[in-house]
């Protein structure tokens, strides 16, 4: 019985998916549940488990792009598991096999001596390459005196990556000198004489994907970015003490994603109109906050979400923020964990991004980027001193978002992030962080 293996639906709105790679071969056997083929939807790269153990036969290519509910494989589960080689196989094919020794024949006998008897004729046709001819001899001398260089002119055009041709000789007959090497000076725009190959690599289904809606985002939305600094002394100071100790209690480090986190659920209750979208001719406003993190996968960029952040704790956020980043490190997340979200986190400092313009994940309507944080001079308590800055950028939709709201919300991140203590700890640090 011949098992039609159909393209499961990874979501609601996916009607296609693409075959990234097949993890089996035509004709292997496979167990259910195996995992047989990775497919790219354009939110996700899922594997397709078998379902069912048998022979495969596939119906679809690496690179194709199939429908919800098509066949990609059959499956054969009448078929029976290979055993490995048959011990009672004999095979006469080799004159040195133990079973072959003796039953060769005289065809092989014949066989070996014609065999023989060509090697001595190969051999009796070997001999030393004779001279070359009086004539050739003049055209070779004729060939490496007219624009040849001489052996000093061809190393100096060796470190420069130029080819003779492209040099004039003034020598005797037109021979490239030293100095001719050395005057040489390579035409712009000629390429040298390293490789210049180019490869051409498919892009996969997500990163179109991810693409096409960067481009829509630019196009229709009024975007407009404002940035930040921010003093993180204050956190660092806390992380220091009390990382250890947080990380001994809960099992997750005390990392910054937390402190960015809830002090974003702040600001968005004081400037709801950032947790807001456009639908239509309408604007849509959440009560809760549905935190977006970017993360980079190795199939690209991924946009998890973090549910109801607004009823976490920092335990609850970091463990949260660990949970999804492993899933999209690892390939196991799945659609539904990246469906939806009010308001993205896209932290760019992991890789040493200064300073930024992120781009909105529509169809939302901002999105704050975070950055490398560097000790900078910065005027405090009348003087000037060393503090761990970090720029910070918003990025928002200006239909909806005008810039009051924009520079409000920011400076509100700004401020909690300044004081944590007191507004996003309520002045009770180890109540806060469960110690």
């Amino acid at each position: 019985m011949a098992l039609e293996m159909k393209v499961p639906s990874p979501g609601e709105s996916i009607t296609e998916v693409e075959i990234a790679q097949w993890l089996v071969e035509d004709g292997d056997w496979v167990e259910k549940d195996q995992a047989i083929a990775e497919v790219d939807s354009d939110k996700a790269t899922l594997e397709l488990p078998a379902e069912a153990s048998g022979i495969i036969t596939l119906k679809a290519e690496e690179g194709d792009a199939v429908a919800v509910g098509e066949v990609v494989c059959l499956i054969d589960t009448d078929a029976e598991k290979p055993g490995g080689g048959d011990d009672s196989t004999e095979t006469y094919d080799k004159p040195g096999d133990e079973k072959g020794q003796g039953n060769a024949g005289p065809d092989l006998d014949k066989a070996d001596a014609e065999a023989k008897d060509t090697g001595k004729k190969a051999e009796a046709k070997t001999e030393t390459p004779s001279k070359p001819s009086t004539q050739s001899q003049a055209q070779d001398k004729k060939s490496y005196a007219t624009g040849s260089p001489s052996p000093a002119a061809k190393k100096i055009l060796s470190e420069k990556g130029m080819d003779a041709k492209d040099v004039q000789g003034s020598g005797r007959d037109g021979r490239i000198t030293k100095e001719d090497a050395s005057n040489a000076k390579p035409s712009m725009g000629s390429p040298g004489t390293g490789a210049r190959g180019e490869k051409r690599t498919k892009l996969s289904m997500l990163r179109r994907k991810v693409a096409e809606r960067l481009v829509e985002a630019k196009n229709t939305t009024a975007m407009l970015t404002t940035f930040n600094e921010v003093d993180m002394s204050a956190i660092f100071e806390l992380r220091n003490e009390y990382k250890e100790t947080f990380k001994e209690k809960h099992g997750v480090s005390l990392g910054f994603m937390s402190f960015f986190t809830l002090a974003i659920v702040r600001a968005l209750d004081l400037f709801p109109s950032v947790n807001s979208m456009i639908d239509g001719k309408e604007m849509i406003t959440f009560d809760y906050k549905d935190i977006s993190i970017a993360v980079s996968g190795p199939k690209g960029l991924m946009v998890p979400v973090i549910r109801n952040a607004e009823n976490l704790t920092f335990r609850g956020v970091e463990s949260e923020v660990k949970r999804l980043a492993l899933r999209a490190r690892d390939g196991k997340i799945t659609v539904d964990e990246m469906t939806g979200g009010t308001f993205t986190i896209s932290n760019g400092g992991v890789f040493g991004s200064m300073l930024s313009t992120p781009i909105i994940n529509p169809p939302q309507s901002g999105i704050l980027g975070m950055h490398n944080i560097v000790e900078r001079p910065i005027a405090k308590d009348g003087g000037v001193t060393i503090a761990p800055i970090m720029y910070v950028a918003l990025s928002y939709d200006h239909r909806i978002i005008d810039g009051r709201e924009s520079v409000g919300f920011l400076v509100a991140v700004k401020e909690a992030l300044e004081n944590p203590t007191e507004l996003l700890m309520d002045n009770d640090i180890k109540k806060a962080l469960e110690l």
